[in-house]
């Protein structure tokens, strides 16, 4: 444990964000396997769009890169549509 009183701060900093980072993360990944798993079905097209719309959320929170986002979107939409 840190003795100085800012490197205190700065790891229950660092604990608070890693915690909201990793929801973040979660829900990504929760809403791209139900994209998946919805591929084919008349749902296809709106589970996608909400995918989509939470991998652009975890990029701009700089939580994944904003290549790797790009990426992510390209290979799910090439699944859930090709």
């Amino acid at each position: 444990m840190a003795n100085i009183k800012s490197a205190i701060k700065r790891n229950r900093q660092n604990e608070k964000r890693a915690l909201t980072n990793k929801g973040v993360r979660s829900r990504m990944r929760t809403y791209m396997k139900k994209a998946l798993d919805d591929a084919g079905t008349d749902q296809s097209e709106e589970s996608l769009r909400l995918a989509i719309k939470h991998i652009d959320k975890a990029a701009s929170k700089g939580i994944i890169h904003r290549n790797a986002a790009s990426r992510k979107k390209s290979r799910l939409t090439k699944t859930v549509r090709g």
